[in-house]
């Protein structure tokens, strides 16, 4: 997933994402959008600051550590992409562009999130994957009105409960992380309609049937010894999953020894070992 946004940017028309050098930009863009991605930048250009109209900045790539306080006279912006820089922490001033709704924070090296996060009620897409996070800090739980959240690729082992306050939240993605428990927290969002729970560690999955908007749950590479029960229409993607029925919990290792038996019995034979010859 660490590479999505990138992904993202390329299915925006040429003409309406020009990629700028920092040096070249002296006026404000007709589409009020700016993208400063892959420049190396080590500092923010303070003058585009200057552009208070601004809707869209984008500034993955770069080396970016921190931002300047004039950064903060773009209150009308809407997109921020900080991903794939170098920050240790998020930098308070982009806690004050309150009319953000999408943010862009993956592949950093975040620990955790300021509680002024908070302030950005408008925020409706946090994307945090691939940092440092050992818990999900409880400041998303504020953000009423987030729809997406990315958080897979980081540490974490378990999910805050007041994350059920998010009654907006449609789609999480935990993958990648070190869950060892299906998050009980999410069977009480009956609201979501995608759950990725991919390469964690999770041994057993509860019933998911009761959660009447679920659409997609992504279960796979996890050392599971059932698929998660869904209602009638659910996509699954891992083992068991439609195209393969799940089989008896009673027969789950009868069934993983056979395949392992008969993977065996496709092996090639070893040739007999050489005999040594006198020279």
């Amino acid at each position: 997933m660490g590479n999505t946004i990138r992904a993202f940017v390329a299915f925006i028309p040429a003409d309406r994402c020009q990629n700028y050098v920092a040096r070249d930009l002296r006026e404000m863009p007709l589409d009020r959008m700016v993208d400063l991605s892959g420049n190396r930048l080590c500092r923010f250009p303070v003058h585009v600051c200057s552009f208070q109209e601004l809707v869209k900045l984008y500034l993955s790539d770069n080396r970016l550590n921190s931002l300047p306080p004039e950064l903060g006279q773009l209150q009308n912006l809407q997109i921020l992409a900080l991903d794939f820089n170098n920050f240790k922490a998020l930098p308070q001033v982009v806690c004050t562009l309150k009319q953000l709704c999408i943010l862009y924070l993956g592949n950093n090296k975040l620990c955790d999130l300021p509680r002024e996060l908070s302030l950005l009620q408008n925020l409706r897409t946090l994307w945090v994957e691939a940092n440092y996070l050992t818990k999900l800090p409880e400041v998303v739980c504020e953000l009423s009105l987030l729809k997406t959240l990315h958080a897979g690729s980081n540490a974490l082992r378990l999910l805050p409960g007041q994350l059920q306050r998010l009654r907006e939240l449609r789609t999480i993605w935990l993958s990648g992380n070190l869950l060892t428990d299906f998050p009980p927290v999410l069977l009480h969002m009956p609201f979501l309609e995608v759950i990725d729970v991919d390469r964690n560690s999770i041994r057993y999955f509860p019933s998911l049937a009761h959660l009447s908007g679920l659409k997609l749950v992504i279960y796979d590479h996890n050392p599971c010894r059932n698929a998660p029960k869904v209602a009638k229409g659910v996509r699954r993607v891992g083992r068991w999953a439609e195209e393969t029925p799940e089989p008896d919990p009673r027969k789950a290792r009868r069934y993983a020894l056979a395949r392992e038996e008969s993977q065996e019995a496709q092996l090639p034979a070893l040739p007999p070992p050489l005999l040594p010859t006198n020279s």
